[in-house]
């Protein structure tokens, strides 16, 4: 019993108010789930046939003072891929990916999107670690414990500064400063490719923001609505699942102490499909506790082979460390207010928890407003009509974080694609056979505007 609750505390982030909400990052998916539909699937490499080539790149500490801390440097790694390449005498493009909160390798295999379409446009593949995950960690060690001093270079505007350094040495190395430059993202890399476009349109032509939440700060967005997406999520595919997950709340709430991975998961990508197909399995009878063992299955036990469950986060995910900085400083995010109707215990999102959270591990005060101040959000269609082009953003309603991302077409240049029944953006996986017809449209429409804005930039319409 005592096993059972301690499992169903993963659920619950709302019961551990201290605890900052994570990006789904793709390090989750990477789990080998072969029991979780989800949709995704991933790349897979071998000694014969590898994705990728390894590389790194002696990356400055600190690219905005000039103090001598500033000038120390750090191994960042790239991957890169010229199987499809045009090469530069033909300005074939080069696609780049955002790294994230996560290794890059996984960035890599969880991004079938740009493997599968860059032999139609001839373009390099380059995807890039983000400081102090995966390998390009400053110092060589990522094991040594955080503090401060050391982790104050962590930051989405170093992060950006590092990705134009690297982009522009790299085109150079490569004698390719006129092949043009399309970057990708998904979630948080995806807000770091919207971005980028926006500070450093000298380096890419056009970014596709794939569940970019960029405006889930600052109180533009309602703390509830991502809660409320998770909630209708659930309904909308069983009322009993909503109902048993509603009700088992009462049942863990001495025992929740903090949330975990497979509330992370809950929260974050299109699980509730098979976890309301395990609730609502005759199987289990009316056997409150049985149903949702069988939902906590799908996670844990995807092969039907384990007894017990090892609940110990995956080394793979130690990256969480770095992000809780993140959203300690800059990327905080009003998310967790729940209503009476939500799948979660009704509660208010407390910004006085997180100071006190932030203060407890770091001895830092997070900066709610610095996300807008740096690179914007409030009148977000205006600003944007004003002074920005070529970006694609996609994002799937079933998505929480969608209701963070830009949601309405703004200019010819500025293109929202909207999917009722789509994932995390899963428009950014491999292609498969069982891709519906509505994911099928969406590629191909981000594939005819990635190749326009190449066309243009080829006709000197652009620059």
């Amino acid at each position: 019993m005592l096993f059972l609750l301690l499992i169903l505390s993963y659920f619950a982030i709302s019961l551990a108010k201290t605890t900052p909400t994570t990006f789904p990052f793709s390090t989750i998916i990477n789990l080998q789930q072969k029991g979780f539909s989800s949709g995704y699937s991933t790349k897979t490499t071998d000694n014969n046939n590898q994705l990728y080539d390894t590389k790194y790149f002696t990356q400055i500490l600190d690219h905005f003072t000039f103090t001598p801390q500033s000038y120390q440097t750090f191994q960042q790694r790239y991957l890169i891929n010229d199987t499809y390449w045009g090469g530069a005498k033909k300005k074939a493009p080069i696609f780049v990916y955002m790294g994230g909160e996560a290794d890059v390798e996984l960035s890599a295999q969880n991004t079938g999107f740009m493997f599968d379409y860059a032999p139609n446009f001839n373009a390099l593949l380059v995807f890039i670690e983000h400081r102090f995950y995966g390998k390009s960690f400053p110092g060589g060690d990522e094991e040594v414990k955080p503090n401060s001093t050391t982790l104050g270079y962590l930051s989405s505007t170093q992060a950006l500064a590092d990705y134009a350094t690297l982009i522009i040495d790299l085109k150079k190395n490569l004698t390719a400063t006129d092949s043009p430059v399309v970057v990708f993202g998904g979630s948080y890399p995806g807000m770091l490719a919207a971005w980028f476009r926006l500070k450093y349109p000298h380096v890419t032509i056009g970014a596709l923001a794939s569940s970019a939440p960029i405006l889930y700060f600052d109180n533009i967005t309602s703390p509830y609505a991502f809660n409320d997406i998770i909630t209708q999520d659930f309904r909308s595919e069983s009322e009993n699942c909503y109902k048993v997950i509603k009700s088992s709340w009462q049942l863990i709430q001495e025992t929740a102490k903090q949330a975990g991975g497979l509330e992370s998961l809950m929260k974050s990508f299109r699980i509730c499909e098979s976890m309301c197909k395990a609730i609502d399995d005759p199987r289990h009878g009316n056997d409150q506790l049985e149903k949702l063992y069988a939902a906590v299955n799908i996670f844990y036990n995807y092969t039907g082979e384990l007894s017990c469950f090892d609940m110990r986060i995956p080394h793979a995910l130690l990256s969480i460390r770095w992000w809780t900085w993140q959203v300690c400083t800059e990327m905080v995010m009003p998310i967790d207010g729940n209503n009476n109707d939500s799948i979660f215990p009704a509660s208010e999102w407390n910004y006085t928890e997180r100071v006190q959270f932030c203060k407890d591990i770091y001895s830092i005060e997070p900066r709610p407003n610095w996300i807008t101040t740096e690179f914007g959000g409030h009148n977000i269609e205006r600003v944007l009509e004003s002074f920005g082009s070529n970006i694609i953003f996609f994002n799937g309603l079933r998505d929480p974080w969608s209701a963070g991302g830009v949601l309405k077409t703004i200019s010819k240049s500025l293109v929202t694609i909207i999917a009722k029944e789509g994932a995390h953006h899963v428009d950014l996986r491999s292609s498969t056979s069982e891709d519906p017809e509505w994911l099928k449209d969406v590629r191909k429409e981000e594939v005819e505007i990635i190749g326009q804005w190449i066309s243009e930039y080829n006709n000197n319409k652009m620059f």
